[in-house]
């Protein structure tokens, strides 16, 4: 029988895009992943029996669950179910750390979606199990999937500051996060430079050779203002703290989708 080495790390999520690279650093760390999703048998808006024998022996929860929607009502629904579900059978099975990612300035801009990871947010400080909130800024593959969430001619792109990062490192830091110890919020995760989501776009529009009209629209209200103004980007905390910095810019992360393209083709 082999002996195991490290932690049990169980993963919410596990097989989206973040929960993946999640996965692969823990592997590469020489972590347990114990992956929670339903394409493993787990609906984690149910929780019961199958999710406490998932949780057997595991000593941190990473939570990077995800669903998708931009009301604030499936969001909130979402967010507070699972988060109990899983805050509930962790304290049953003994874990000692629940990590969640959240996402920067969701206390400053009003989306419906952010209203679901504010509860999330809240149903962990209330729950009984020691807790960690990374809140990092949006993936560089924020722009595309603004692109295809409405397949059109037209691409039409909220205006948006944004400091985006890589999810490789947001995974990176959320596995330093979660075999450490418990640190209620800690400090926000930004990438390294300040971006104009409608200049992502359009940039990641050449790289894919894709001829689309791209239409800069504002929200309205305060909701508007806050994503076209600082509202989404890093601040410093209490003590002066700025948070990490991720490495890769948005365009040496398509540079790199490109070779990826240029490799899948075969030259």
């Amino acid at each position: 029988m082999k002996e195991r080495i490290g932690m049990r790390v169980a993963v919410a999520g596990g097989t989206g895009l973040l929960g993946r690279y999640v996965v692969e650093e823990l592997v590469a760390g020489g972590q347990e992943p114990v992956v929670l999703s339903r394409s493993k048998g787990l609906d984690l808006l149910v929780g019961g029996a199958g999710l406490d024998a998932a949780l057997d022996g595991v000593e941190a929860v990473v939570d990077v669950s995800n669903v998708t929607t931009m009301g604030a009502r499936k969001s909130v629904a979402f967010f507070d179910t699972v988060g109990r579900n899983l805050l509930d059978a962790g304290a049953r099975a003994g874990v000692r750390h629940h990590v969640v990612l959240s996402i920067v300035g969701i206390d400053r801009v009003g989306l419906g979606y952010y209203q679901g990871k504010l509860r999330q947010e809240a149903v962990v400080r209330e729950g009984s199990v020691p807790w960690t909130v990374l809140r990092a800024t949006q993936f560089h593959e924020f722009a595309g999937q603004t692109l295809d969430r409405v397949p059109s001619p037209l691409a039409v792109v909220p205006r948006m500051r944004t400091q985006p990062v890589a999810a490789r490192e947001v995974a990176q830091h959320l596995v330093r996060l979660a075999t450490g110890p418990a640190q209620g919020m800690a400090p926000d995760l930004a990438g390294p430079r300040v971006e104009q989501l409608v200049d992502m776009v359009r940039r990641l529009l050449r790289a894919r050779h894709e001829r689309r009209l791209v239409v800069p629209v504002r929200m309205p209200g305060a909701v508007g203002a806050g994503m076209a103004g600082d509202g989404l980007l890093p601040v410093a905390g209490e003590t002066g703290e700025t948070g990490a910095r991720g490495v890769q810019t948005y365009d040496e992360w398509l540079a790199e989708l490109v070779e990826q393209r240029r490799f899948a083709r075969g030259g």
